[in-house]
């Protein structure tokens, strides 16, 4: 069984432009906040998939990458879950990846998951539609910067707060 599970905010994520080699067992992936699911997925390489997604908001290729980047500064706050359908949380599916991915769409149901969804969750008002404007139009590369200061300033909070 490979019980390999990713969790990691978005921010953190943007910061990772090599495909790890242990995550290749990975083939299932969430995007989600700490209250809600927004989308679930499948693919062979979970995690070039969610950059995939990420990268295909721009363009309005996917709603949930497009999602991300109209919420954007808020958005950075996001959690990305990668999963194996192999793991022991999907033996009672076979660990097929097909069962693995229906089961976690009826866990979660996620705003942006139409098919095997039956009540997907709204879209919390606290947010954009996808179909928003962007706000801030920057490039990728912008973007990314103001992550990697958002996690520094994390960390430096979080540094300061184990001396004391």
């Amino acid at each position: 069984m490979n019980d390999q599970k990713v969790v990691i905010p978005l921010k953190r994520f943007l910061l990772i432009d090599q495909f790890p080699a242990d995550s290749k067992g990975l083939d299932l992936y969430l995007f989600r906040d700490e209250t809600v699911a927004f989308y679930v997925g499948q693919s062979h390489l979970a995690f070039s998939r969610v950059w995939e997604h990420l990268l295909g908001g721009f363009k309005g290729h996917s709603i949930v990458g497009r999602f991300i980047w109209v919420n954007w500064p808020k958005s950075m706050s996001f959690t990305i879950e990668l999963m194996s359908s192999q793991s022991e949380q999907f033996g009672s599916v076979g660990n097929d990846l097909n069962a693995a991915e229906r089961q976690l769409i009826q866990q979660y149901s996620p705003c942006f998951n139409v098919s095997l969804n039956n009540q997907p969750t709204p879209l919390p008002q606290s947010y954009l539609p996808p179909n928003s404007q962007f706000r801030r139009r920057a490039s990728l590369n912008k973007l990314i910067h103001e992550a990697e200061r958002a996690v520094k300033a994390e960390d430096a909070k979080l540094w300061l707060q184990e001396l004391e």
